[in-house]
């Protein structure tokens, strides 16, 4: 059994703190964050302290915390010998300043704290200084998904731009969507079977493969009325995408 030591509050170390919790391969001997409050909820499962000085006796020590604290919190770790790993996609390795040996365990996914996570399918992606290190990340990985990758910083911060594209910026495209259905009093749910038709699309075809709509077809009397329908800040972003869809394959519009 492998024992490990989470450091976080927030929502990649609650949903992972909850799925070892739930492994039989791990042991979460402690969780730490600086305010006891966010952790509360574990403490009928495992210890919790907000003292670096009280630190357990782990294997592995994960810091799930934002990206500008982990080199300041791991340079307060004094963890010679130990495995300490970060679960950023986007820092790497070396952002962590601890003396101890060094890895990464990113979960490549979005994280709420009111989803539950199906930790089977999300990809793991590990990174270490050595072969043995690097062993016992994927031991754990694969206790919890069917999805783990040897993956270094430079590949992973590809991965984290991409992640960005597929994922917030797709969202957020969602909002926008969203609030045309609001300002026009249609119920945004009958956009559901759409979404997940195109998302379910691109498991057998490629993105370039699935493209449709009026910006691949060059059909600029559909362009020109949607943005009379839409607020400036709407037309740029509309603008925007069109340009890059219609240059995918064709000449500019």
């Amino acid at each position: 059994m492998i024992n490990i030591v989470i450091l976080g509050g927030g929502n990649v170390a609650h949903h992972l703190t909850n799925a070892l919790l739930q492994n039989s391969a791990a042991n979460v001997v402690q969780v730490y964050n600086r305010s006891l409050e966010k952790i509360n909820c574990f403490k009928n499962n495992t210890s919790i302290t907000n003292n670096l000085s009280d630190l357990k006796e782990a294997d592995i020590y994960i810091l799930a915390v934002s990206d500008n604290a982990i080199s300041e919190l791991s340079s307060a770790l004094n963890l010679k010998n130990k495995l300490v790993v970060h679960t950023s996609g986007s820092m790497a390795m070396d952002e962590l300043k601890s003396v101890s040996n060094k890895g990464v365990f990113y979960l490549l996914q979005s994280f709420s704290k009111e989803r539950k996570i199906d930790f089977s399918n999300v990809p793991v992606c590990i990174e270490a200084e050595t072969e043995k290190d690097l062993l016992l990340l994927e031991t754990l990985a694969k206790s919890l998904s069917k999805n783990c990758y040897r993956i270094n910083s430079d590949q992973r911060k590809s991965l984290h731009i991409a992640a960005v594209f597929v994922n917030n910026f797709v969202n957020h495209l969602y909002h926008i969507g969203h609030e045309i259905c609001e300002q026009n009093k249609v119920p945004f749910e009958i956009l559901l079977p759409l979404i997940l038709e195109t998302a379910n699309k691109i498991s057998t075809l490629s993105p370039l493969e699935a493209q449709t709509g009026p910006a691949k077809r060059n059909d600029t009397k559909t362009i020109e009325k949607h943005k009379a329908m839409l607020t400036e800040n709407q037309i740029e972003i509309y603008t925007l995408l069109t340009n890059s869809i219609y240059n995918t394959y064709g000449e500019k519009l």
